[in-house]
């Protein structure tokens, strides 16, 4: 059985109880991901069909790696799983944010950050000054060479 239902109608898209969702050329879907505690933004991924089938299923966030071309589970090499507490979609079925809690040392990014959204971008910049990116997290949570010793190609995406 699956979860997922074919595509019938608009109304039934936006206001109907079917999961019917769109998924990209390539059968991808973008996963916006939060911290069930503070609402942060922990990563941006995307779903393949089976990795939003395993996710429902497990209840453990599971991403499609485009860098290993292969689903993903979050935290299966670092400990640092991503248990799902709540996953919406939106209105017109094609982008999903899920609310997670993090096992482990409570990290979501392979360079070490809490999140992988660790810099801010300045805006309202003038040309003629160099834009250099802020750090708004300064202490990483785990060192990555250790978590990811023997690892291939531990990425965010």
């Amino acid at each position: 059985m699956s979860w997922l239902q074919p595509r019938l109608s608009v109304a039934e898209i936006e206001e109907g109880v079917a999961l019917a969702p769109k998924f990209d050329k390539d059968g991808l879907l973008p996963v916006v991901t939060t911290d069930v505690t503070s609402g942060g933004v922990l990563m941006v991924g995307v779903m393949n069909r089976d990795a939003l089938l395993r996710s429902i299923e497990t209840g453990e966030a599971h991403y499609w790696s485009r860098s290993r071309e292969a689903v993903w589970h979050k935290g299966a090499t670092s400990g640092m799983v991503q248990t799902i507490v709540e996953m919406r979609i939106d209105d017109d079925q094609d982008a999903l944010w899920l609310a997670v809690s993090i096992q482990g040392l409570g990290g979501s990014c392979h360079v070490g950050y809490r999140s992988c959204f660790y810099r801010a971008v300045p805006v309202r910049q003038t040309p003629d000054i160099p834009l250099r990116l802020q750090f708004r997290e300064h202490a990483k949570l785990f060192d990555p060479a250790t978590v990811y010793a023997g690892a291939s190609n531990p990425t965010c995406l």
